[in-house]
């Protein structure tokens, strides 16, 4: 792989960490338009648990941290680096079976 999109792929993964890390934690409270039309409506009085509700990572944090800042920080890197490894997985895969003869 050439060095400039090694270059490019090392920064992009670092911005996306940093984001991850930092700016989730202020994403928005508020509910999402599907969230807000339930409510509008009021067949979200329906609304149950699904059942990875107890999971690791519901919620957008990581259970069993105490610190709402660090638990959701911590999910996103973790979050960041599994798609990023699952990607790069599925790359080296494709390109392999292309470039055989």
């Amino acid at each position: 792989m050439k060095t400039r999109t090694v270059t490019f792929i090392g920064i992009g993964l670092l911005v996306a960490l940093l984001l991850a890390a930092i700016v989730s934690f202020y994403a928005s409270g508020s509910p999402d338009g599907l969230e807000r039309v339930a409510g509008d409506t009021g067949f979200d009085a329906a609304v149950a648990d699904h059942a990875l509700a107890d999971s690791p990572f519901a919620d957008y944090g990581l259970s069993g941290v105490e610190n709402a800042r660090l638990s959701v920080g911590v999910a996103g890197i973790i979050g960041v680096l599994v798609t990023f490894l699952i990607a790069a997985g599925l790359f080296f895969l494709v390109k392999r079976r292309s470039t055989s003869p």
